[in-house]
């Protein structure tokens, strides 16, 4: 079996992640800083191409997830239209739909989110999520988030779908879009801390710092921003050498007791409610009509200025 690391050469199917192999771990990075790494159609399905990847190299023990540039990632790409500069102060800008339709950068298999006989009754986009992201579950081998900068909505769901994430103590992570748009694509909060904690979160929208995150549980770590690289590298070096079998014996322990409690199947209804909040509830196109009117600005400032004025990220 031939691996990134024995020829060193950057697949070429990749155009908005990076690959590469080396000492027993795997890197994936988010390469679109540009974009704050918004996840589009094209940098999830180069994500789970990596992790099959690496799943089958005999050279990898562990993978690790990280970005380049100031953010994890913003969130989801999701505008069809020219997607607007992010704001000063609006770094979940990517996560924002324009009107009418999702983005679509070219790489979205056709019916892949949208079909005549699927529209109004089941929401496509959201299982999507949940489809992409269980891979990361269900992958033999452990996935490592290292997460700087914002790593909001989307980005938190692919961060806490990950085995371990160790983060920046000034990592700003949260789900903002919940202020006045939809339920989260995959409702990981209740699974990742205690219920005061999911509450609080997903009823406010609040974003918390990486060393707030790591004080609830939500991630295993967080270091100075300055040492995040060095301190996770070290962490992985240490597991790179536990035997391979052993890992994914250990993972699927610690997955089926989550199981057995019911995420998979609470995962698996939250299309449901996902579309209801965003479709059908009094006021759900509200932040929409505000992005038509007065543009992405003046829809943020309604969404997340009563919260920011308060003080809250």
């Amino acid at each position: 079996m031939t691996s990134a690391s024995d020829t060193g050469e950057q697949p070429a199917e990749y155009e908005e992640i990076l690959y590469s192999v080396r000492d027993r771990i795997a890197t994936v990075t988010l390469n679109q800083p540009a974009r704050r790494n918004a996840l589009t159609f094209r940098m999830r399905r180069e994500i789970i191409n990596a992790l099959r990847t690496a799943e089958r190299d005999d050279d990898v023990t562990v993978i690790l997830i990280r970005a380049n540039g100031p953010s994890f990632s913003g969130g989801y790409a999701l505008s069809t239209a020219p997607r607007p500069k992010p704001e000063a102060g609006a770094p979940d800008a990517p996560e924002t739909p324009q009107p009418k339709s999702y983005w679509d950068d070219g790489s979205r298999p056709e019916r892949w989110i949208d079909a005549e006989e699927f529209d109004g009754w089941t929401d496509q986009w959201a299982r999507s999520c949940l489809r992409d992201w269980m891979n990361v579950w269900e992958l033999l081998k452990p996935v490592v988030a290292m997460v700087h900068g914002h790593c909001l909505a989307g980005g938190s769901e692919l961060m806490s779908l990950c085995d371990i994430a160790f983060v920046a103590d000034d990592a700003q992570i949260g789900y903002p879009p919940m202020r006045g748009m939809t339920t989260p694509d995959i409702p990981y909060f209740p699974w990742k801390m205690t219920m005061a904690q999911a509450k609080y979160l997903q009823l406010t929208g609040n974003s918390v710092t990486g060393a707030e995150a790591a004080a609830m549980g939500w991630v295993a770590k967080s270091f100075p921003a300055d040492e995040l690289e060095a301190q996770t590298m070290r962490e992985l070096r240490a597991m790179s050498h536990i035997a391979p079998s052993l890992l994914a014996a250990n993972k699927e322990s610690v997955n089926q007791a989550y199981e057995i409690m019911g995420m998979r199947t609470h995962f698996n209804q939250a299309w449901t409610m996902h579309s209801l909040s965003g479709a059908l509830r009094p006021g759900a196109r509200d932040f929409s009509q505000r992005l038509r009117e007065g543009g992405l600005k003046a829809a943020l400032e309604w969404r997340d200025g009563p919260a920011r004025a308060e003080g809250f990220r």
